[in-house]
């Protein structure tokens, strides 16, 4: 990444003049496209110039840092711009520039610091400028000038010091003492109140402009203090002595302005040496006939045709001969008076003297109509008429009769409903007629039909609806129509009848809503430009049923169809544009367009630039294909169209594309591919993207590292993670280059395996797992209960099947419990087991508060898990304390390789005798004898009593049972 500061330009200019792989960019500026030296710094809210300039590379020549919040520049701060040439900082919050601020900028030519906050200028200031040529310094709060604060721009020709707080001229001349090349100096609108100095003007100074000041006399020092002076203006100041003006040499004044001033001009002209025609007679109150002839007889003095400025001088009405004791006039400009009408213009003038009238202005009056002037006076040599911004509602017939060889006539924003037929007779040579701006809602056939050699006609903004045919027949010169913002809904065939060499044509903000093709067929081999913005051209539907709009317009090279109204065209449908063949420039933003055919631009194979910007409206990724024949393509405008990815299929054919802008989109991954195939690609812009810092994306800020693509304000793109602390060119990609993979084998292979050993445990050992979980609880609570030398509450619990409950209840429990002596008691489920315990708990109890455990067997026993279970905890006993405690009853006579598939009896069998019932009633009898028995020792397969002895001789099971 590249770092910041004054030591960067050093490796920025490296970075611009290596031709590696990949882009390029700037935190706050943006390199212009064309011109590799000028960048644009705006609108950026920066408050340090070092923040604008600082990774600007060393060749740049142009930068505009204006409107943002700079306060100062520190010493150096354009030390690694020796090439820099225009400085714009306007419109910024600058109050301090430090001595040496432009140290090294030899070659700076232009510097503008309008708009700020000076408020005074040290010497120290400029050094370094030598080369500077203009200096713009308005809109200040500069007070003084330092004597030797100019000294530094020996090449300085043009200073503006207007709308400051000056106040001593004197302490400004000081100032300018050294400037041998000065020549315009502008100080109006300060707050000057004389003219005395001890300095003498530059004798380079050709234009001196004091308007809008305090100035009430010329108090100059000497009569050749303006003696090198072309042009001076004093306008709008308080100067009201004429006298003072005697005091010095005006004579090689060209222009001299004294509008807004209290002051007799004749009496200026009488005293003074100021010729008359070099006097700007705007403003000067010349309002009736007397005045306007007395001034004529000053002008005659003159032989030389000249340029008459009247403005501003509250001229009501102009008399037949009002300019006839007049020099010849050139030029009249009548603007800003009260005028209501002219008449016929030439009456003006004396027709005994040759009339040199080349050009008339009477804008800003009141006129409110023209009149007919069929026959009078003409004036051959008038070539441009301008009526502009008055109050005009009609034109009569041959209202220009007086002026057959016009070129030029403006009646523009007026209040023109009425045209007549015959208004423009006569105007053969008419190369430019503007009506826009008025109130016409009819054209006629004949309003336009001698105008054979006029190139442009402008009729936008008027109340026109309808073209009728052959309204423009005699418009074959015409080349540019100008038909916006008017409420024409349809084109017929024949209504651009006759133009036949029309190449721009605007009907833009109109109602249109669909295009013939057969409408330009006039115009087919010469209309280049075609305007359609801000119509109602809409389509709902991707089926084309008739031809094309535009397929005899093989030679337009601009197509504007942007911002339809109301709700965009919606749809592109196939082959819209084909026949445009030639077309370069394409304008499609603010449609909202949902969909665009993959064969729309195929005919555009010449296209150059493209806009799709704005167009967001659900239409998401563009369909593929639809830029495949747009080879010569080399800027395209995306910005806010809703693509979430980039694709070959789209841009994979845009091997000349410059310019790509894909502001404002979805885009989260940069696809590689893409940009690796847009070859010539050298501007980018993802400003307002939701780029995100992923390993997909580490290969793009790989790529934001090189020269030859500028993405602009490359450093300021955050990660879309709500972190504003993470950069996208600068995201930690370490855990990109771990070995991942190692680390998740690592971590899922077991949890993987688990969950194949989980449901194979589940199935063949879930209750073995749960049957020792309960044996751990019963030897918990075992030993909280063990008690030494207790005495039991039950002499057997039985543990038998449901379905053995009947041979329980009807031969064991009577045998024991009843039946001769001894009696014992025994624990039985349903009778015995306390309600509202969890059943292991009470079997536990059960077993531990009996001295025996008889087990009742059958198949149906063997297959229970909880008869299983009492089997196991009895066994639990019998190890645990050393008591014979299990007496194993078997009912039915189960084989051994039956019985080994429930090896937990296996178990017990292996290590226990067991009594089996008998079916035979006598053998029965022993059956219970041998019962009784085996509750007081233990009992062999044999039938007799045997006593099991430990390692001491000591009997290991004892009957201890006492009659209850």
């Amino acid at each position: 990444m590249r770092r910041l500061g004054l030591l960067l330009p050093s490796l920025a200019f490296v970075l611009f003049n290596t031709q590696q792989a990949s882009s390029y960019g700037f935190r706050n500026c943006i390199q212009i496209m064309g011109d590799p030296g000028n960048f644009k710094c705006m609108q950026r809210f920066l408050t340090s110039i070092s923040s604008a300039v600082g990774d600007l590379p060393s060749n740049t020549t142009v930068v505009n840092a204006s409107h943002n919040s700079i306060w100062s520049l520190p010493y150096g701060s354009f030390l690694h711009l020796p090439e820099l040439r225009i400085l714009q900082l306007s419109y910024n919050k600058i109050q301090n520039i430090e001595g040496g601020a432009f140290d090294n900028l030899m070659a700076l030519e232009m510097l503008n610091l309008s708009f700020n906050c000076l408020v005074n200028v040290s010497k120290e200031v400029f050094s370094g400028l030598a080369g500077l040529t203009h200096l713009v310094l308005y809109n200040n709060h500069l007070k003084t000038i330092q004597p030797g604060t100019f000294d530094p721009l020996q090449s300085l020709w043009k200073l503006h010091l207007q709308f400051n707080l000056l106040e001593s001229f004197d302490g400004v001349l000081l100032g300018l003492q050294n400037l041998t090349r000065l020549r315009n100096l502008n100080l109006c609108n300060n707050r000057l109140v004389s003219l005395r100095s001890e300095g003498w003007l530059p004798k380079s100074l050709s234009t001196l402009l004091l308007c809008n000041n305090s100035l009430r006399w010329m108090d100059v020092k000497g009569h050749g203090f303006l003696k090198n002076v072309k042009k001076l203006d004093l306008s709008y100041n308080k100067i009201s002595n004429s006298s003072s003006f005697a005091a010095v040499s005006l004579r090689k004044l060209s222009t001299l302005k004294l509008m807004g001033n209290i002051i007799d001009v004749f009496q200026l002209l009488n005293v003074s040496d100021l010729r008359p025609s070099s006097l700007d007679y705007s403003g000067l109150h010349l309002h009736n006939f007397s005045q306007l002839e007395r001034m004529c007889q000053h002008l005659r003095k003159s032989n030389f045709p000249l340029n008459l400025h009247l403005q501003s001088n509250s001229l009501r009405n102009l008399n037949d001969s009002t300019f006839s004791t007049c020099p010849p006039i050139r030029q009249l400009d009548l603007s800003r008076n009260h005028l209501k009408e002219v008449g016929c213009v030439g009456e003006l003038f004396n027709r005994s003297v040759p009339n040199q009238l080349q050009t008339l202005t009477v804008k800003h009056n009141l006129l409110n109509r023209l009149r007919d002037c069929h026959g009078k006076t003409t004036l051959q040599e008038l070539r441009n008429i301008s009526f502009s911004f008055n109050r005009i509602l009609s034109v009569s017939p041959y209202a220009f009769g007086y002026a057959p060889n016009l070129e030029r006539l403006h009646l523009n924003i007026n209040n023109i409903a009425y045209l007549d037929k015959r208004a423009l007779k006569g105007l053969s040579k008419l190369r430019e007629l503007r009506l826009d701006n008025n109130l016409l809602t009819d054209l006629y056939n004949l309003s336009f039909d001698q105008l054979t050699n006029l190139r442009t006609l402008n009729l936008r903004n008027n109340r026109i609806s309808v073209l009728f045919p052959q309204i423009f027949h005699s418009l074959g010169m015409l080349h540019i129509l100008d038909l916006g913002g008017n409420n024409i809904r349809r084109l017929s065939n024949r209504s651009l009848e006759g133009l036949r060499n029309l190449s721009n044509l605007y009907l833009d903000g109109n109602h249109i809503e669909h295009i013939n093709s057969n409408v330009f067929i006039p115009v087919q081999n010469t209309l280049k430009v075609l305007d359609l913005k801000s119509n109602k051209i809409m389509y709902i539907s991707m089926k084309q049923h008739n031809t094309p709009p535009f397929s005899f317009l093989s030679k337009v090279y601009d197509l504007k169809l942007q911002a339809q109204q109301p709700f965009g065209l919606k749809l592109i449908p196939p082959k819209l544009f084909k026949g445009l063949t030639s077309l370069r420039n394409l304008y499609l933003s603010g449609n909202k367009i949902l969909s665009i055919a993959p064969d729309a631009f195929d005919d555009l194979k010449q296209l150059q630039y493209l806009t799709l910007a704005d167009s967001s409206n659900g239409m998401g990724n563009l369909p593929p294909g639809v830029f495949k024949n747009l080879r010569n393509l080399t800027s395209l405008d995306l910005e806010n169209v809703g693509i979430h990815t980039l694709t070959l299929e789209v841009f994979g054919n845009l091997s000349r594309l410059r310019f790509l802008q894909l502001g404002k989109n979805d885009l989260q991954t940069i696809n590689s591919s893409v940009l690796e195939n847009l070859t010539s690609l050298s501007y980018l812009d993802l400003r307002k993207c939701l780029l995100a810092c992923t390993c997909d994306n580490i290969w793009f800020q790989e790529w934001l590292n090189n020269d030859r693509v500028q993405v602009v304000y490359l450093y300021n793109y955050t990660c879309n993670s709500g972190q504003n602390s993470s950069y996208v060119y600068s995201f930690d990609t370490r855990v990109c280059y771990q070995d991942v993979g190692k680390y998740l084998f690592m971590i899922t292979f077991p949890i993987l395996l688990l969950h194949i050993l989980l449901p194979l445990l589940y199935q063949h050992t879930y209750w073995h797992l749960k049957y020792h979980l309960y044996i751990l609880r019963a030897w918990v609570n075992s030993r909280w209960r063990r008690e030494e030398g207790k005495h039991y509450k039950f002499d057997a619990f039985v543990s038998y099947n449901s379905t053995d409950e009947k041979w329980v209840l009807e031969h064991l429990v009577p045998s024991l419990e009843g039946g001769e002596a001894p009696v014992f008691r025994l624990c039985l489920h349903h009778r015995d087991f306390h309600p509202g315990k969890y059943i292991i708990d009470n079997i536990v109890d059960s077993i531990h508060n009996s001295r025996h455990t008889i087990c009742v067997i059958s198949r149906k026993y063997l297959q229970s898990e909880w008869c299983s279970m009492e089997i196991q905890l009895a066994s639990y006993r019998l190890f645990d304390e050393l008591k014979d405690v299990l007496i194993p009853v078997f009912l039915e006579d189960i084989p051994k390789k039956e019985l080994s598939v429930y090896h937990r009896m296996r178990k017990v069998m292996l290590k226990k005798t067991y009594i089996s019932w008998p079916s035979d009633p006598e053998a029965q009898k022993l059956f219970w004898a041998k019962l009784r028995l085996a509750m007081k020792g233990s009992y062999s397969e044999e039938g007799e009593v045997t006593h099991s002895f430990g390692k001491e001789g000591k009997p290991l099971l004892e009957s201890t049972s006492k009659m209850e």
